[in-house]
């Protein structure tokens, strides 16, 4: 069966153009042609008039938190694993109509993300692509040195590499780590490296000797350093970076993937009274200044030609799931990126984090048929993808329902 969508406005995410008189070509779940409707050899198709609507790859949450429940920033991880498990199922399936057709999970309570992606997977349940991850693996004094189900604290070389065992155990795909910490923790601020070298590179070379990816929580130079020195796959964060940093990611510029997850930041600080403390506060824990540093650091990982992602930590109450395309806005607002380079960063960049093959997050011949029909311009008006009634979402060629329930 295919199926032809013609008249669209649209964008490949192979490059910041607008095709305007664009034809999508989808035959069992791929992408056969998308280009210029002048272009199309072939013409028997089911023919859908998207009526100069704006067409465009579906988007990547590279940071995902689906276990999370949108409840205060300083409770996460405390539902039990019956609460979390069925919360987690929900927010698959928001996350799913609200454009982001694949999920890379930074951590996931318990291990929900693992049955999750096996459901989607054999299609019990709706949701995004996704790359599963476990607990949260830290150190003893660790920004996640918590009860809960959202962390496993491991000592030592060997120890480490026993709990990323474990997590390939239970089926993750990625391992993330926490490498330094957060200013809210006065035990692990940023730049106190929670691991020693030698930990974090056990942690990775027991990940890649099983095909896992790793992802990792790095706020500082020093921890990004760590990062990239050890061969960690995905680094959230990255907020502080010196020219030195800089220019160790350029080395390995072909295999990092960065996310600024600045989410977390931007709205403690504007709705930090809701949670009762005060924004003098919060600007004395130096979250005012970690805006600005990002800033900073981002522009220098755009010169540098470092590959950047969207996601940032969702699923707070703060920063509640379904927002996940405010990420874009930031981008757009704080980063001064076009709409269209912030629309890559969502696509292409995320898709390449999951298959580095390019076949998720473009439309070209061969790629996964995961696209969004947008009832508006984002290149004008990035702030329509946060609208989820003007999203039409595709997975694999088929309309994905809008009903939640």
């Amino acid at each position: 069966m295919s199926t032809l969508f013609t008249n669209a406005r649209l964008f490949t995410a192979e490059s910041e153009d607008i095709i305007d008189r664009g034809v999508l070509l989808v035959e069992d779940g791929s992408v056969r042609f998308a280009g210029n409707a002048e272009d199309l050899k072939s013409s028997t198709h089911h023919v859908i008039d998207l009526g100069g609507k704006f067409l465009m790859p579906g988007m990547t949450e590279t940071h995902a938190h689906l276990s999370f429940d949108d409840s205060s920033p300083f409770s996460i991880g405390d539902s039990s694993v019956e609460q979390a498990t069925i919360t987690a199922v929900g927010n698959a399936r928001l996350m799913l109509n609200a454009g982001f057709t694949s999920a890379v999970s930074f951590g996931s309570t318990y291990a929900i993300d693992v049955a999750l992606r096996n459901a989607i997977n054999t299609g019990k349940i709706r949701g995004p692509r996704l790359m599963a991850a476990g607990r949260d693996l830290g150190a003893t004094a660790s920004n996640v040195d918590f009860d809960g189900g959202l962390s496993q604290i491991a000592d030592g070389p060997w120890a480490v590499r026993k709990a990323v065992r474990e997590q390939r155990r239970l089926g993750v795909d990625v391992v993330k780590i926490f490498i330094d910490g957060e200013a809210i923790n006065p035990t692990n601020p940023p730049g106190e490296l929670s691991f020693t070298n030698e930990e974090v590179i056990a942690a990775v070379d027991e990940a890649h000797r099983r095909n896992l990816k790793v992802a990792c929580h790095a706020r500082s130079s020093a921890a990004v350093r760590q990062a990239v020195n050890a061969g960690v796959d995905f680094i959230g964060h990255a907020n502080y970076l010196d020219d030195e940093t800089v220019a160790l990611l350029v080395e390995h510029r072909e295999r990092i993937f960065i996310g600024p997850a600045i989410a977390w930041e931007v709205q403690y600080l504007a709705q930090c009274e809701s949670l009762g403390i005060s924004r003098h506060t919060v600007q004395a824990q130096g979250y005012e200044a970690e805006i600005d540093a990002t800033i900073a650091s981002v522009e220098k990982l755009r010169a540098a030609g470092i590959k950047l992602v969207v996601g940032g930590d969702y699923g707070i109450s703060i920063a509640p799931h379904g927002s996940y395309a405010k990420d874009l806005e930031y981008f757009v607002d704080l980063f001064s990126m076009s709409p269209a380079e912030a629309i890559i960063c969502a696509t292409k960049n995320g898709g390449l984090m999951l298959d580095p093959a390019g076949t998720i997050g473009t439309l070209r011949s061969g790629s996964v048929a995961d696209f969004i029909v947008v009832d508006g311009d984002p290149l004008q008006d990035i702030t329509v993808l946060q609208n989820l009634d003007k999203l039409d979402v595709y997975q694999a060629g088929s309309c994905v329902p809008k009903a939640l329930d």
